[in-house]
């Protein structure tokens, strides 16, 4: 068989499958640019786990099927997956569906190159084979970094990082992953089985996440709004604001009690414009983020080091905190 058709057929449909996942999203929330970069460390990722591997494999001295079956997975899905815990608990992914798309993204990059690798190794020209790399493997490497990310990032939301929220899906990965490579089914069957169930569990994390992105910016807007038109009209005293400011008074002097109603401000402005944006891409619009936003982003750090950490933390009662509050701060400076 040529090259380049055992290539192809190896590589192009996990990349299919990417794209697809990408389209389906109504809120494009995952860069182009944060796209490529998980692909690529996918792929760092997949340099060092093959290395590793065969240095264990060695060491050992155990065969390659049965290290596949046992050791690969854990140390496979603890760099896979480990970074997606990463960017989830720094509040880099806000939603369910980004939290797969960014998986799904690293377990393509890790694909390629191991099927890359596969190419250049393996000396077979059954089509079978490759297609079984191709839809099965391959897909595999996403699918299972990705449910991995969509549990763990479900739990950090629901327990707010708290009582070892990445365990589960870092585990659940590494089973799934063990368990493909065990082919209690042929590997053509358990290529059919996995396009028969991905599609299903794909659909549910998207239907999931778009409810729970609705519901969020619907109540959160209002909340905003209203908070904003109570700073900004300056009738603060019988506003939980006011009630703020005025227990804050023994605590910080009139300067920082001033900066910190700035920062409020400034914050609360910058989360209207990022649920404004989310609104406007559900809808089929790409708009151009509002004039003035890198000016606020400027004044906003400026006025984080002049009330300090303590100032912050004393504003944790009137300021949003939740994953997707921070989240969506970033993603607007992003």
């Amino acid at each position: 068989m040529d090259f380049a058709l055992r290539f192809a057929v190896s590589l192009l449909p996990v990349v299919l499958f990417l794209l697809t996942l990408v389209s389906l999203d109504s809120y494009k929330l995952v860069p182009a640019r944060g796209l490529i970069l998980a692909i690529v460390i996918g792929a760092g990722i997949a340099v060092v786990c093959l290395s590793i591997n065969d240095v264990l494999i060695q060491a050992l001295g155990v065969p390659r099927a049965r290290f596949s079956r046992y050791g690969a997975p854990p140390i496979e899905e603890v760099a896979k997956t480990g970074l997606v815990l990463w960017l989830i608990a720094r509040g880099r992914i806000g939603f369910l569906v980004d939290a797969g798309i960014v998986g799904f993204a690293i377990g393509t990059g890790f694909a390629l190159i191991e099927n890359t690798y596969y190419v250049h190794t393996l000396n077979t020209d059954n089509i079978l084979v490759w297609m079984v790399r191709g839809l099965g493997t391959a897909v595999m490497h996403g699918g299972v970094t990705a449910i991995g990310a969509v549990v763990a990032k479900a739990l950090f939301d629901r327990t707010g990082g708290k009582r070892l929220w990445f365990v589960p899906g870092y585990l659940l990965a590494t089973i799934l992953h063990s368990m493909f490579n065990h082919f209690v089914l042929s590997p053509v069957g358990e290529t059919i089985l996995l396009h028969a169930l991905m599609p299903p569990l794909i659909a549910l994390v998207y239907w999931q996440s778009e409810r729970t992105t609705r519901r969020w910016l619907g109540a959160q807007m209002d909340v905003d709004a209203e908070l904003l038109e109570i700073i900004q009209s300056g009738q603060l005293s019988e506003s939980r604001i006011g009630r703020f400011v005025k227990m804050m008074e023994k605590q910080f002097p009139p300067a920082v009690r001033v900066d910190m109603l700035c920062y409020l401000r400034l914050r609360v402005e910058l989360a209207i414009s990022a649920k404004g944006l989310l609104m406007m891409r559900a809808a089929g619009f790409r708009p151009e983020l509002p004039r003035g936003t890198q000016e606020k982003f400027r004044e906003l750090r400026h006025l984080e080091k002049a009330i300090g950490p303590t100032g912050r933390l004393a504003l944790l009662p009137v300021l949003h905190q939740s994953t997707r509050d921070l989240w969506q701060i970033y993603h607007l400076e992003s």
